[in-house]
């Protein structure tokens, strides 16, 4: 498993978070954290699902905030 900003991914979820797929989530994040309606709507927009989208978050170190549906 992915060990990345000290959060452990699930290798099959690591290896579909693309470069592109992390910086985006790092662009969008604020303080160090995303809003789960955010990433959400990032995940949508990327063509991914909602874990992947949250895997890229857990290997940047952004912490999700406001959780809905607990998707991630």
């Amino acid at each position: 498993m992915s060990e990345d900003a000290g959060k452990v991914v699930k290798p099959e979820l690591a290896e579909r978070v693309t470069p592109e797929l992390k910086e985006i989530v790092i662009a969008a994040a604020r303080d160090g954290t995303i809003a789960c309606p955010r990433l959400r709507r990032i995940a949508e927009q990327q063509g991914v699902p909602y874990r992947v989208a949250g895997a890229a978050a857990d290997l940047a170190g952004i912490k999700l905030r406001d959780c809905d549906l607990g998707c991630f």
